[in-house]
């Protein structure tokens, strides 16, 4: 049976969907726009980002605030409360990191190397989006628009889970974003977050064949097994990918690779 088979088996329709397979099927719809968008209108949606955020950031620190006060009441160390904490330059922080994105070459689209065959037949390798990607990780709210940025760049649409201590800084974050992609002619759910924080919601994105391409876990070595013992259940046609933690603070690095019968686009989030 194809790949494409298995995905679509294992995707289901109406009432029968989960929260997340809901969040897939509008990401899946979304990602058509986006894999085949120029090079000039995914830097104008990161321009927008950008732009978005800074006219925003009094609104953003104000939810930003709740999470801190909610986070105290729960007896969270002030070492992680600073993890969750956005100031105006750390918001600027994270809308020069969007325009750094702008600058950086365009990884969809480049050939890798090819060749022609006896009979003339030329093949040629060429880097893909790879459709929908998933990405859990914990408290530091700036990861959201770092994660939903690079996939954007990347040709990709993002369901985004992150931890329940920056809920409403998340929100904010990605409602701006979605703004940001409207304006430019995009779907909003080319970038989408997971509000719903439990722990079987979590399972459900660990389990969704069929609606996420590749799924990145970004923490702790709690949440890293939580993922692999879920994925290792699962059938091949879900991949995730698991990158040693100095890897992550490479700054803006693109890759490609092979896996089996087909090119994935490689990439390692900045600044996480």
């Amino acid at each position: 049976m194809t790949t494409f088979r298995k995905r679509q088996q294992g995707r289901r329709k109406g009432q029968d969907m989960n929260y997340i397979e809901q969040l897939g099927e509008k990401a899946l719809e979304a990602k058509r726009k986006i894999a085949t968008a120029s090079t000039g209108e995914k830097n104008k949606v990161l321009e927008a980002i950008a732009q978005v955020l800074l006219e925003n950031s009094d609104a953003i620190l104000a939810e930003n605030e709740k999470d801190i006060a909610n986070a105290r009441d729960n007896g969270i160390s002030e070492t992680m409360v600073d993890r969750l904490r956005l100031t105006k330059e750390r918001i600027k922080g994270i809308a020069d990191a969007c325009m750094e994105l702008v600058n950086l070459e365009d990884p969809v689209g480049e050939v890798l190397q090819g060749s022609v065959r006896p009979n003339g037949m030329r093949i040629t390798k060429v880097r893909v989006p790879m459709g929908v990607i998933g990405i859990i990780y914990e408290s530091r709210p700036n990861v959201t628009v770092d994660a939903g940025a690079l996939c954007l760049k990347s040709g990709n649409a993002a369901i985004l889970r992150g931890g329940k201590e920056a809920i409403h800084s998340n929100m904010i974050l990605v409602n701006l974003m979605q703004r940001a992609l409207e304006t430019s002619g995009f779907a909003k759910e080319t970038i989408q977050l997971v509000e719903d924080t439990s722990r079987e919601v979590s399972t459900q994105m660990m389990q969704a064949n069929g609606y996420i391409d590749v799924l990145i876990p970004r923490g702790g070595a709690g949440l890293i097994q939580a993922v692999v013992q879920i994925i290792s259940r699962m059938t091949e046609t879900l991949q995730i990918r698991q990158f040693p933690r100095k890897t992550w603070r490479q700054k803006h690095v693109f890759r490609g690779f092979l896996f089996p019968c087909r090119l994935l686009l490689d990439f390692f989030l900045s600044m996480l």
